[in-house]
């Protein structure tokens, strides 16, 4: 039999947190004002979940944004006939054929792709998203330097090059609402009497400063989607946001060893036993995307208790306090995260990382299952 070690995604959690972002700008925004449409972050295989096993979920937005040109190839051969956002634009002269025969969006950063579109000229006008630099210096163009790169594609759409050009930015700190106010101030002083669809908001600045996203043309939720929390500081929690996990990865205890005090458990001896312990092995490692870093005290559930991770964890399998949990016995199920009240951000907290890392590293030899809820 394989190991006992799966990961179930819930496309019906990604749907439900799709309507969770759209409850919470319809909360904040002016009575009778139109709503943002919601671009659904699949980037990064769904962040680890699996696109077209997410795809289900994610049919409840307006459009899908990824960055990779296979990905959104994969979303149209997967039926999906609405607006796909290409978030890192395109790389190379021959992707323009790609944009135009699956009729994908593509964001423009950098005077180099408008000169591609130039030298290529497509048959078909492409819509794209202009991206201003406002601060995450990563990708886009310098304030001074926005309105030059907007002419340059005005006068690309007037040669039936381009279609629509929309604005976009990106927050360094969407979950502070100081930053998205100084945010929006350069964003809108350099995209000053420039028409075009307007996105700016993060998860982040959608649950941080709802009533500013909610004035914007599209939202951009991502890591919410997944039911994780946007926060960085974990100060708000993703079931206090009503989000809902989309992924559990689950596993049992695969054999039972009693620990002496002085006892040590793992690789290095990390942990040593100071009293008598029993300590259960889980099906579950590193090379499955658990984090290696993971510490002793790391939040683990077996047979629907709470414990702990104790020692390092190795490649294939992992270790925990079975003390708490004395009805445990090898075959009792082990939720490592997204189910049994443990979320994945408590888990990423303890080793020092994001819910993000987790999600998106579990590996292809987890098998991957779908809840037909």
């Amino acid at each position: 039999m394989p190991r006992p070690l799966h990961a179930t995604v819930f496309p019906s959690a990604l749907a439900h947190n799709v309507a969770t972002v759209r409850r919470c700008l319809a909360q904040a925004a002016e009575p009778g004002a139109s709503l943002p449409r919601v671009w659904a972050v699949i980037k990064a295989n769904a962040y680890g979940h699996g696109i077209e096993r997410m795809l289900p979920g994610a049919s409840s937005a307006d459009g899908l944004a990824m960055l990779d040109l296979e990905e959104a190839v994969r979303c149209r051969e997967a039926g999906w006939a609405g607006p796909v956002m290409l978030l890192e634009g395109f790389f190379e002269p021959a992707d323009l054929a790609v944009l135009e025969r699956y009729r994908l969006c593509a964001v423009v950063h950098d005077a180099s792709q408008l000169d591609m579109i130039r030298s290529i000229r497509p048959r078909q006008p492409l819509d794209i998203y202009l991206k201003l630099n406002t601060g995450m210096n990563r990708l886009g163009f310098a304030p001074g330097r926005y309105r030059a790169a907007y002419d340059e594609a005005l006068a690309l759409r007037a040669q039936g090059l381009l279609g629509s050009i929309g604005h976009a930015t990106h927050f360094a700190s969407g979950d502070s609402p100081e930053h998205v106010t100084h945010v929006a101030g350069i964003f809108d002083r350099a995209t000053l009497d420039m028409p075009g669809a307007r996105s700016l908001c993060n998860s982040a600045a959608i649950f941080g400063s709802p009533a500013f996203a909610a004035r914007t043309d599209w939202v951009r939720p991502g890591i919410c989607l997944y039911g994780a929390t946007p926060f960085d500081d974990g100060a708000v929690s993703a079931q206090a946001l009503g989000l809902r996990p989309a992924m559990a990865l689950r596993s049992t205890l695969i054999a039972e060893q009693h620990v002496q005090a002085g006892g040590g458990v793992g690789y290095g001896a990390r942990f040593v036993a100071d009293r008598p312990t029993r300590v259960g092995i889980v099906a579950c490692g590193y090379a499955d995307g658990y984090p290696r870093h993971a510490p002793t005290g790391t939040p683990v559930v077996v047979h629907g208790v709470r414990t702990r991770l104790v020692g390092r964890v190795s490649m294939d399998m992992l270790a925990v306090d079975l003390q708490p949990v004395p009805e445990a016995q090898v075959g009792s199920p082990v939720t490592l995260w997204g189910a049994d009240g443990l979320s994945v951000d408590e888990v990423a907290a303890a080793a020092g990382t994001i819910g993000y890392e987790l999600l998106t590293a579990v590996t292809a030899r987890v098998p991957m299952r779908t809840a037909q809820d």
